[in-house]
């Protein structure tokens, strides 16, 4: 009796076959990219010296490490604290303790009063990054409103529906997001 032989697979074009499998997989593979919080960081300062603000022009927003929020020295609720942001940049009132205004001269607007307010935010260093993400949503929010407000007065539509980019640029410099965050440090947790 004959043994029957076996016969032998050729595997040379396996690799090659496991190579266009890889390729495939990568190029057709999608990756979540994660996006952060678009802030517009300040130029470097030159040297060592302390910015001058008038103690008017800042709007003081502290998150303690217990998730406790207070704004302008008292406990305050993070369902006003959009308000709250609006009111102080806008200084609808002239009132003396909220921020100056100065008058510029903006292409595609023309002559408008614009808030020197800026909003400085300050974390525990035990701050949930639920209530970060909170408390940068509500101030994100105040300026976005702001800026609808500005562009419907001038232009009839929001801003995130504006198509022209000129358009867009004035809008941003009516109502810049003027939002200053400190390094975190332990507040404590009142």
């Amino acid at each position: 009796m004959a043994s029957k032989e076996v016969p032998e697979i050729n595997a040379g074009s396996m690799a090659d076959i496991a190579f266009l499998l890889l390729i495939f997989f990568l190029v057709t593979t999608t990756m979540d990219v994660d996006t952060g919080i678009t802030r517009k960081l300040p130029p470097p300062v030159e040297d060592d010296t302390k910015m001058d603000y008038k103690e008017r022009n800042i709007f003081k927003v502290l998150v303690s490490s217990s998730d406790a929020l207070m704004v302008e020295g008292e406990r305050s609720n993070i369902s006003t604290l959009k308000e709250d942001v609006k009111i102080f940049m806008t200084n609808p009132t002239n009132r003396e303790d909220l921020p100056e205004k100065e008058m510029r001269s903006i292409e595609n607007l023309g002559d408008i009063e614009i808030s020197k307010g800026v909003v400085s935010l300050k974390n525990d260093r035990g701050t949930s990054y639920e209530m970060y993400i909170k408390v940068q949503n509500e101030l994100t929010a105040a300026f976005s409103e702001l800026r609808d407000e500005v562009s419907i007065r001038f232009y009839g539509v929001k801003f995130s529906n504006l198509i022209n980019e000129e358009h867009r640029k004035a809008v941003q410099q009516a109502v810049p997001i003027a939002i200053s965050e400190a390094e975190p440090e332990n507040i404590g947790g009142n």
